[in-house]
């Protein structure tokens, strides 16, 4: 298997996420009330899942690798493209919890949700689709199958040690507020 593989699999998984959020989106738009539960979910979803599990291996191992690679001009620009996409959808994700907060406090600004929850369903389907069309695959032949088997055993380090650094940084967060 390349390590391609298992970062397009976590993409089926964001996909029904923001397929979820779209969905919230045409129904508040509808008249519905906004599900602070569903919406403070897809938050954590998109923080720890979208970005700290899937980002994380692209950002801290994949694109480790590639930038000691001689790629062509225009696999190098969408690496860059990337990882300003991977920044605009951390802030996208923090005006949506924001915005949720603010909505069960005050009860005000169901269409802000809205918005917000279009604008990161829009976001995630163009993302996903350069990386799988225009990305992966162009990329896997910079590496050799030792370097890709490699790579794939980071990966699943990586996602091993995940959990347990999210919970370990939530109790020490408690303990140093305390």
């Amino acid at each position: 298997m390349q390590p391609i593989g298992p970062l397009m699999h976590e993409h089926r998984l964001i996909e029904r996420m923001t397929d979820l959020i779209r969905k919230q989106a045409e129904l508040v738009q509808g008249g519905a009330e906004p599900e602070a539960k569903l919406i403070a979910d897809a938050v954590e979803f998109f923080r720890v899942y979208a970005d700290r599990c899937h980002h994380g291996k692209e950002e801290d191992l994949l694109f480790r690798e590639l930038s000691h690679k001689k790629l062509p001009p225009e696999l190098s620009a969408i690496t860059d493209e990337l990882i300003q996409e991977h920044k605009q959808g951390r802030a996208m994700v923090k005006s949506l919890y924001e915005a949720n907060l603010a909505h069960v406090q005050s009860g005000d600004g169901a269409q802000e949700l809205v918005g917000l929850l279009q604008k990161l369903a829009a976001f995630y389907p163009r993302h996903i689709e350069k990386e799988d069309k225009r990305f992966f695959f162009p990329i896997m032949e910079f590496f050799s199958r030792q370097e890709m088997d490699q790579m794939l055993q980071d990966f699943y380090e990586f996602d091993r040690k995940l959990i347990h650094d999210f919970f370990r940084a939530k109790v020490e967060s408690y303990e140093k507020n305390r």
